[in-house]
């Protein structure tokens, strides 16, 4: 890939927060703007639960075991990418959305990657396993512009 290209998008997300950028200049010196920034209100799993877990007799006389809660933390966050995948093809099929390279942790790029629509995949040009939605934009402008260039 020859580098962050004029118009190019760049999606920066993890499992609670997203940003689509978008390069307003050139490779040799990119100048991203947010296009589109999506944020989950996801308390901790201990927020959201009603009460506490479960627990069913045992075959023993007097024994018990306790039984799982739902994580509702977790199930938002895999959500999360359910949300981020139907975005970028509502985007990609508006004709609002061109070669894009996708940013993020390993874990969140697999479950990204399996949910996205091939319309969205075919634009897809590079992605990026880092976690950067806590960094400036200037900073996440020279990571990217170093990543692609290696």
């Amino acid at each position: 890939m020859s580098g962050l290209e004029h118009g190019m998008f760049v999606l920066v997300t993890d499992s609670e927060k997203a940003l689509l950028l978008q390069n307003v200049t050139d490779a040799q010196n990119p100048n991203l703007e947010v296009r589109r920034k999506e944020e989950q209100d996801n308390p901790s799993d201990q927020a959201q639960s009603a009460n506490r877990p479960g627990r069913m007799q045992d075959t023993g006389v007097g024994q018990r075991s306790a039984l799982d809660d739902t994580d509702w933390h977790e199930l938002a966050k895999e959500r999360f990418a359910d949300d981020i995948a139907e975005l970028l093809y509502a985007r990609a099929h508006k004709g609002k959305l061109g070669p894009i390279v996708l940013v993020a942790s390993p874990q969140v790029l697999g479950n990204l990657r399996d949910k996205l629509h091939q319309e969205v995949q075919a634009l897809v040009k590079a992605e990026i396993p880092k976690t950067l939605t806590n960094h400036p934009l200037d900073e996440i402008e020279k990571i990217v512009k170093e990543e692609l260039q290696s």
